[in-house]
């Protein structure tokens, strides 16, 4: 009889056990869709994923489903709550990343694919293009990422495609294009302040070493660092991998602002749609990020399809391709070129030609972290 007793009641538990998980997802399900909506999640700088729309064919196609468990998801109160938690589980269960980020002693580092040869070979066969279609002289610059730099930091066991290599093996199949070396010097500043510690990209200080050493390839004479006064943030900077992670052990970022009076005469004109007239922006710098979650768009503002870059100055005019890295070198261009345009062909569905013909500039340059690279976004 005991033993029966034994079982009725485990079977009792049991059922308490399923029945309050069900009345806790059910609750969180209801308070989900009574809770305000917001549109943009300043944590994770983006746009939520809008209601889903049913129709009998994407019902259907499973495209129903799949928005609605997007945007319950992306909603779902609680959800940076949960992120954070899950994010100290996977650690205790010694998973070696989280959500496709290493959480290192002193800093988050992303976790990296190997390289598709054919979609890098696409990327190189684009520049290649672009270099045999033009007179106008151009080069690339691929910068290593903090996986690269800060490799002997990894979990043993961790997966790191070698992009020093990888960089070796793009400039050797470009043709006709000045390649430009950054590796090196980064690598050898590998101690100094050059990649943020929650955010992807590298900060003004390591932008600067790549401005100074691209100078001998461009054919400017770079200002000594000194030559800067350098207007420095708060440290409460958490970028794209913090966002991912939601782990506040990592210290804060700050931002670097390094100022000279060659860039006071700056404006901007951004192109939020190729085709259309832009918006006029006066100066390099879009302070009001400054006070926002994505700290790093104070270096010319979001990305955009073309951003024209008037400086005042004298010099010839420069044409880059590029992803965001992009943004906090400009700044140190400027004092060297009379026009910059970057252009961004992932946001742009025309032919470069039609928004940004090399044969209008005296030089071209394009410029990606190896990461984007290895993606295989749109080049032109």
């Amino acid at each position: 009889m005991k033993k029966t007793s034994g079982k009725k009641t485990k079977a009792l538990c049991d059922l308490v056990n399923v029945v309050t998980v069900f009345a806790l997802l059910f609750g969180m399900t209801i308070a989900t869709s009574a809770a305000p909506k917001v549109k943009f999640s300043e944590n994770q700088n983006r746009y939520l994923a809008d209601p889903p729309r049913l129709t009998f064919k994407r019902y259907f196609s499973g495209a129903f489903t799949d928005d609605a468990e997007n945007y319950i998801s992306d909603h779902f109160i609680f959800h940076d709550g949960f992120v954070a938690m899950r994010t100290r589980l996977d650690m205790l269960q010694g998973h070696s990343d989280v959500n496709g980020v290493y959480i290192l002693e002193n800093r988050l580092v992303e976790k990296i694919a190997p390289p598709d040869d054919s979609v890098t070979e696409k990327s190189i066969a684009a520049i290649n293009a672009v270099a045999a279609g033009t007179n106008t002289p151009c080069y690339i610059m691929l910068v290593p990422t903090q996986a690269q730099i800060y490799s002997g930091e990894l979990p043993s066991d961790a997966p790191n495609p070698d992009q020093k290599q990888y960089i070796d093996d793009v400039y050797a199949r470009i043709e006709g294009i000045g390649t430009i070396d950054v590796y090196s010097p980064l690598s050898a500043a590998s101690n100094e302040y050059i990649y943020y510690r929650n955010d992807h990209h590298w900060t003004t200080q390591g932008a600067y070493i790549a401005y100074a050493t691209a100078g001998r390839r461009l054919g400017y004479e770079p200002f000594p660092a000194a030559g800067f006064d350098i207007d420095h943030s708060p440290e409460d900077f958490r970028g794209t991998f913090y966002s991912k992670t939601l782990y506040p052990d990592i210290p804060a970022d700050r931002l670097d602002l390094y100022l000279h009076p060659a860039q006071e005469k700056c404006t901007l004109d951004v192109y939020g749609d190729v085709s259309a007239e832009p918006t006029v922006h006066e100066g390099l710098y879009f302070r009001e990020f400054l006070s926002r979650k994505d700290k790093y768009s104070t270096f010319l503002g979001t990305n955009q399809p073309k951003i024209t870059i008037h400086t005042g100055n004298e010099g010839g005019k420069l044409l880059i391709f590029k992803d965001s890295y992009a943004h906090c070198l400009v700044p140190f261009l400027a004092a060297h070129y009379s026009e910059i345009t970057i252009a961004d062909s992932r946001y742009v569905q025309l032919p470069y030609r039609d928004y940004a013909d090399p044969d209008d500039y005296d030089q071209v340059l394009f410029l990606y972290n190896v990461s984007t690279f290895m993606d295989g976004i749109r080049i032109v």
